[in-house]
């Protein structure tokens, strides 16, 4: 028995990295899905993959910093298949690395609007849909970034810890039309854009696996099976949390 059997669920950033690994799995576990992503080609590449697995996707292309474009993939998704149960906010840029002190405004104000501002625009729109049907399940992507801090990657930190109040806020508001909403933390795990970064700086890479009490990256897959946990039935009873994936970094 597959665990999201019939469940009609939106993957944003799901043209790649994490997102993918998350829309292939909910696909796997019987879930239609609607893929938001800005990049056409990485989209449609996991439309693909979902429909060469036999089952179905669609792709509709996604700034989801532009609230029309967020409403568009929405209404895509209850337009082909009659409702929204669950929904992933993955997506996520961030903008600059540096002292605060020598941080440009428009970067910090760029940061938040990729990664705080886009995930209340895409919840703001779920939940309309999800209140016309009864309830659903929500999970944004946050990071560990958002739970200690993370020298010169302040505006990262900041916004992603405003996901985490934003998660735990909703849920209060919205657990009575039965609507749960839950973070995940990823620690370090491995994606194209991490793998990019670590052929840059070989020295930090070694750093980071560290980080882990394994002593190794995380996988996308390792994030896709908490974040499909929780869109399921089986966390019925689980609404508020923030959930840390990251091979025991936060507690090392």
């Amino acid at each position: 028995m597959t665990i999201l059997n019939d469940k009609i669920a939106l993957v944003t950033g799901s043209g790649g990295g994490i997102g993918r690994a998350i829309a292939l799995l909910m696909a796997r576990e019987g879930a239609k899905v609607l893929v938001a992503d800005f990049s056409e080609d990485g989209g449609r590449e996991t439309v693909a993959q979902i429909e060469a697995a036999g089952a179905q996707a669609l792709f509709v292309k996604t700034d989801v910093t532009d609230e029309s474009q967020v409403q568009r993939a929405v209404d895509a998704a209850v337009q082909r298949w009659g409702r929204l149960d669950i929904a992933c906010n993955n997506a996520a840029l961030s903008r600059g690395h540096g002292a605060i002190h020598e941080f440009e405004r428009a970067d910090f104000e760029a940061t938040l609007t990729c990664c705080l501002t886009n995930t209340w625009l895409c919840m703001k729109h779920q939940i309309n849909a999800m209140l016309a049907s009864g309830g659903g399940a929500i999970v944004n992507i946050s990071s560990n970034a958002s739970l200690k801090g993370q020298a010169f990657n302040t505006a990262y930190a900041s916004a992603k810890a405003g996901v985490n109040i934003l998660t735990k806020s909703s849920a209060a508001e919205y657990g009575a039309h039965n609507i749960r909403i839950n973070a995940v933390s990823p620690g370090v795990i491995r994606t194209p854009g991490v793998e990019r970064y670590f052929e840059q700086q070989p020295e930090i890479a070694k750093q980071l696996q560290r980080n882990s009490v394994f002593n190794r990256l995380g996988e996308p897959e390792e994030i896709a099976e908490a974040v499909v946990f929780l869109c399921s039935d089986r966390a019925s009873f689980i609404t508020g949390q923030l959930l840390s994936v990251d091979g025991g970094g936060s507690v090392k």
